[in-house]
């Protein structure tokens, strides 16, 4: 299995090829249900934008324009300078020449404000990390489930047939990965399908879309605290929202992301 170390792209072998652009591969151990893993790919994404922008990520618009395969990415960025405190970068990448994932990525520096502080979304009371048993994804249909460490927290599991579309769960990578935006990103796909605690059987939900915000930095340890819900779904799609906080209640992100159900 692929060690996760230091930055997320680091462990695709990111590197530039040309001015903008960037190369990288995902092995076959990041398969998730069809393909590669979702949120790795948005992390990828997310780090390459931070690469031609060293500001915080404030929010992420990813959006998963084919069905891309393992192997080789080719990836390009363009930075867009809005102010002197904040920018806007474009990330592409692209297989054969087709493009597969996209993602618009603002970045901004931290300011002062005679704001206080405020966050509408408190973590939930749950038991601490160690009290919560491991939960291993099936690997034999999700690779991918191998490098993550996840511990359910709150709520039904995944494929009980229960009566709540919420999963809750302490998540790290193993090892641990540095908590930020790329990581985040990948760990807010880290849970199944919000819809599925009410299945019995899986089905494939592919994410068309993911919107992330973050909302604050953290030095806390690994693991972080995820909440995936189910939004609603209807006429053949799915809205999942998810909320992700560090081991001393700090809202970081939260995301929503758009589903097909093709079952």
């Amino acid at each position: 299995m692929m060690k996760l170390t230091g930055r997320l792209g680091d462990e695709f072998g990111l590197s530039p090829t040309d001015s903008g652009h960037w190369s990288a591969v995902v092995d076959a151990s990041w398969r998730g249900w069809t393909g590669p893993h979702g949120g790795a790919l948005a992390g990828l994404l997310l780090d390459v934008a931070q690469r031609a922008d060293e500001r915080p990520v404030r929010n992420a618009d990813v959006r998963f324009l084919g069905k891309p395969s393992l192997g080789a990415l080719t990836l390009h960025a363009t930075a867009h300078r809005v102010g002197r405190s904040t920018a806007v970068v474009d990330v592409l990448a692209t297989q054969d020449d087709a493009p597969v994932v996209a993602a618009t990525v603002t970045l901004g520096a931290h300011g002062t404000t005679a704001i206080a502080e405020h966050s509408s979304r408190p973590a939930p009371v749950v038991p601490a990390p160690p009290d919560c048993p491991v939960f291993a994804l099936p690997r034999e249909i999700v690779p991918a489930g191998a490098h993550f460490v996840i511990r359910p927290a709150a709520g039904p599991l995944p494929l009980t047939g229960a009566d709540e579309a919420m999963m809750c769960a302490w998540i790290a990578t193993d090892p641990e990965l540095a908590i930020d935006a790329s990581s985040l990103a990948l760990l807010a796909d880290a849970l199944p399908p919000g819809l599925f605690p009410l299945l019995t059987a899986p089905v494939a939900i592919p994410t068309v879309t993911l919107s992330m915000q973050l909302h604050a930095a953290t030095t806390a340890p690994a693991p972080v605290l995820v909440r995936t819900q189910n939004v609603s779904t209807a006429d053949g799609w799915s809205v999942d929202d998810t909320d992700i906080w560090d081991r001393h209640g700090t809202l970081l992100a939260t995301a929503r992301q758009t589903r097909r159900v093709l079952g």
